[in-house]
Order: C-alpha cells, then structure tokens, then sequence
C-alpha cells in the first residue's frame, strides 16, 4: 500500500492567493479644435437647437479638420495617457485600438498609433466592434495581463465619424462626432482592476445601424436602434451585478456608451439610477462612438466625479449589434 499523507485537522488554512489584475492607470483623451455648433447643422438641415436638443441631446460636437488623421488623434489620447502614468512608450508590450473608421482599409490603426507614439517593441492590434470596440478592446487587455502574456499596454478608443456621414441626413448627422480617448492598462495585484465582464450579440437587426463598404455612409434607423440599445444596456447590466453578487448600490458610477441622450435617460429609468451616478456627456461630445465611454471617464474625473476606490460600470453597445460592459474598481490617481 503505498504511503499516505496526512495532516492535522487543526492545521491553519492556506493562505489566500491574490490572483494576478489588470488596473486603470491613467487616462487620456483628444478632440479635434473644431466644435460644431446646433446652429451650423440645423442651418443645414433646416431645424433648430431646440429640435436636435430633444431627440438627441447635443449641443456641441467636435470635427477633425480635413487634413487631421485618425491615427493622429488616437496618438495625442495615448501619449497624454502615457504622461500621466509616467510610463514610457517602448516599454508598451501592446496598443489596442478600438475603432471602425480607419483612415484607410489597411492598415489598420493600431501600427499607426504605436508608431508615432514610439512603441517600437509593441504588438499592435484593432479591435472592431463598432461602437462598443473601446470596452471590448479594454476587458481583451485585462485578460492578456491576467494571463502573463502582458505587462502593460494601451487601450484606445477611436472614430472619426463626421467622415462617414450623410450631412444631410437628419437621423445621423446632429449626433455623431470625432474624438478619442485611451488608458494605460499594468499588471497589479492590489484591488483595483478591470473586473468581470459579459458580452453579446444579436445580428438579427444589423440593418438598423450599419456601413457598407461601398460607400462607407453610416445609416441607423433611430427608433429600431434605440430599442436594441435600451434593452441590451439595461440587461446586461442587471446580468452582471446579478452574476458576481452586486447590487445597483454598490456601484458608484455608471458610464454608458453615449449614444443618445434618450438612450441614457431611459436605460437610467428602468435601472432607478439617480442622474448624478450615470455619466452624461452626450450633450458636449456627441456620439463618437467607440471614443465616447473614455471621454466620458476624461469628462467624469475632470469634473470631480471619478476617484480611485470606486467602482465603476461600464457597458457599450455598436451596430450590428455587439454589446459587453465589465465592472472596474478605479485606480487612476
């Protein structure tokens, strides 16, 4: 019989393993010079602010000029998310570039970015999922460093929509915008991360909101988007915070992909979220898709609203539709 061994019923525990993490630790974010006013669009297409105000929400929005890149843009949201962590460029071992609005087909964006960001030893990849790219790409990122395979690297959210647009069409151009925003994800083994996530997706009403690749015009049918947008925000919401033991109170800040002020306004209704713990920000941004949860976060912390400790849910949703949110406990200084 071979040996057997044995221990003592009242030998102590072992002890707790903190499982490696991914954490926030900074932000960046960029915008072109050029702010679009209500009064310029609705000049065009002949309504007023008080028209776009209310089936949209936005007053301002931001333009790349004709001459400005993508991959520019994306750029000055990484390095000023660099500065801030006091992190090198060629010590990046990854860019993540979410976005759909590349300046041309291929290449994609990310070797752009690293490149002009000088990240010489980093991979570079795109993640596309439309709008929801920037918190795909981010939860992606965390499960790299959870995984040993990174150590730190830079998540970018990125889209120029104003290019992609038919100015003359009234259910497409009060809404979208350009910008960008980004942060640094590192390895941690202390309690602020990227938490747990869930995603989905539903292709049964992709033309409600879709690009074709020959003319490469964003088209949405609003009140069919609208509805696939509330219902998907609003339930993988309550999935997750059910799925890991959470209730609305434990969170303290909900940053939602700002697609529409009447998305937000109805998702926060049937949540029972008190305005000042959802992020708003459709109204100076515009919709820039997968730039606008980073913009948001940019526009929370510089408002006092995002401090480290908290935690913080985020969930996106883009056309085709692909949707996710994950819970983060903030650990941005």
């Amino acid at each position: 019989m071979a040996d057997v061994t044995t221990y003592p019923t009242d030998a102590p525990a072992p002890a707790a393993v903190t499982l490696r993490g991914a954490a926030i630790a900074s932000l960046g974010a960029a915008v072109p010079a050029r702010v679009v006013t209500n009064e310029e669009i609705g000049e065009r297409l002949g309504v007023d602010d008080a028209w776009i105000m209310k089936r949209f929400g936005v007053r301002t929005r931001h333009y790349a000029a004709p001459d400005e890149r993508l991959a520019d843009l994306a750029a000055a949201a990484g390095r000023q998310a660099l500065e801030r962590a006091g992190v090198a460029a060629e010590d990046l071992d990854m860019v993540l570039v979410g976005t759909f609005t590349s300046d041309e087909m291929m290449p994609h964006t990310s070797p752009h970015v690293a490149a002009a960001l000088g990240a010489h030893r980093a991979g570079a990849i795109d993640v596309g999922a439309a709008c929801a790219s920037w918190v795909s790409a981010l939860v992606m990122g965390a499960g790299m460093i959870e995984a040993g395979r990174s150590e730190t690297m830079l998540v970018v959210g990125c889209d120029l929509l104003s290019r992609r647009l038919d100015h003359e069409d009234k259910k497409t151009a009060p809404l979208m915008a350009d910008g960008a925003g980004a942060v640094v994800l590192r390895a941690t083994d202390g309690p602020a991360r990227v938490g747990p996530s869930v995603f989905h997706h539903d292709a049964e009403f992709w033309r409600s909101t879709y690009m074709a690749r020959d003319d490469q015009v964003l088209r949405m049918e609003g009140p069919e988007t609208y509805q696939v947008a509330v219902d998907a925000m609003t339930s993988t919401t309550t999935e997750l915070l059910e799925r890991e033991g959470l209730t609305i109170d434990d969170i303290d800040l909900f940053v939602y992909h700002q697609g529409n002020a009447r998305i937000l306004n109805a998702v926060g209704l049937r949540l029972g979220l008190k305005a000042e713990r959802v992020a708003h920000y459709i109204e100076e941004f515009g919709n820039a898709s997968a730039a606008t949860v980073p913009l948001a976060l940019e526009a929370c912390k510089r408002d006092g609203r995002l401090r480290p400790g908290m935690k913080v849910f985020l969930a996106s949703i883009g056309g085709g539709y692909s949707w996710g949110a994950c819970v983060v406990t903030w650990g941005d200084a």
